[in-house]
């Protein structure tokens, strides 16, 4: 049985029928619970060329990945967003697919993508602080969700974040009631809204309990186990060095820790460390108690709420635009300690 043979079956249109199927809010509740019941007595499964046709749009969510960032593709980080926004997708009877841009090609990309109508939907990762691309899916006509926020951006967009400024603030805080006065940042690139805004919150808190900021206490880069270790090596030889440090991702973490064991150094004893991004599949911290002190927010969960976020807007595309905010908790493991010094 095909969509328009179950239409007819039901006595309805095929539009109202896939859009019942797939959860868009301006079915009635009663007509949803019929079209879903009948669905199920029948064992009825539309095919996704079906449902694109029902719906105006292609039933694939799209991520275009910058050629200078296809690293991330093989990051546990991003793996565990995808899986979180690939089971939500898939809930609702979409795909993923994903592109590769160079960064000088991503108009073209965009507009392909638009015109071969496949693609339902767009989710725009690493934002920076202007970040032309969205602009740029505005004026192609591209539904789109940001994961993250790009704070110089002043026309209105969706997004899904996590209050990054706030959770610095907190872990710093942490450090400094601990009796740490000389804390290492080790953050993101700074051209990326979320180390700008993480970075804030590190000088906040830095600023509430009189502590001076010092520049050779702070390297920005990209998150790697190699960065982060390099990073720590290099705060380490300074002739005061920090007692404690905060990482913007468990990659970078990693990098510390081997770091600190060079220097000879014992972790939680020596050195505090905390770290970002910890609740991962294959990196996971959640032994009793865990290893490392951590900012916890599941990169899973919020691929699933950006893909929740973008579904609405395909399903309503005059709705307003959403801001989902998410906030961070504080794990306290074994890798941080009172100082010493």
């Amino acid at each position: 049985m095909n969509l328009r043979e179950f239409s007819q079956h039901l006595g309805l249109s095929p539009t109202t029928v896939s859009r019942a199927l797939n959860g868009y809010p301006e079915v009635r509740e009663a007509t949803r619970q019929r079209v879903m019941e009948e669905a199920r007595r029948l064992n009825y499964q539309p095919d996704s060329r079906a449902r694109g046709l029902a719906t105006g749009h292609g039933m694939t969510i799209g991520h275009v990945i910058p050629a200078h960032a296809q690293g991330e593709l093989v990051n546990p980080i991003f793996g565990d967003f995808i899986a979180g926004a690939t089971s939500a997708g898939a809930a609702k009877g979409y795909d993923i697919s994903l592109t590769i841009a160079d960064d000088d090609d991503e108009a073209r990309i965009y507009r392909k993508i638009k015109s071969e109508g496949l693609v339902a939907g767009i989710v725009l990762q690493g934002p920076r602080m202007n970040d032309r691309r969205i602009g740029m899916l505005n004026d192609i006509g591209l539904e789109f969700v940001v994961h993250g926020r790009a704070s110089e951006v002043a026309v209105p967009y969706s997004w899904v974040d996590v209050n990054n400024q706030r959770a610095f603030h907190q872990a710093t805080r942490f450090l400094t009631d601990l009796g740490h006065e000389r804390i290492g940042l080790i953050n993101g690139r700074l051209e990326f809204d979320f180390a700008h805004r993480r970075r804030n919150g590190y000088l906040a808190a830095l600023h509430e309990v009189g502590l001076p900021v010092e520049d050779d206490l702070q390297i920005s880069g990209d998150m790697t186990e190699a960065n982060g270790y390099a990073a720590a090596k290099s705060m380490l030889t300074i002739k005061q060095p920090p007692t404690a440090f905060l990482a913007a991702s468990v990659m970078s973490a990693i990098g510390v820790r081997r770091a600190l064991h060079d220097a000879g150094l014992i972790l939680g004893r020596d050195v505090s460390l905390i770290t970002y991004d910890d609740d991962l599949s294959y990196l996971s911290n959640r032994e009793s108690p865990p290893f490392f002190t951590a900012i916890r927010s599941s990169v899973r969960l919020a691929g699933e709420k950006v893909v929740d976020v973008l579904l609405r807007r395909l399903g309503n595309p005059s709705r307003d635009h959403e801001d989902v905010l998410l906030e961070a908790e504080l794990i306290v493991g074994t890798s941080t300690g009172p100082c010493r010094q």
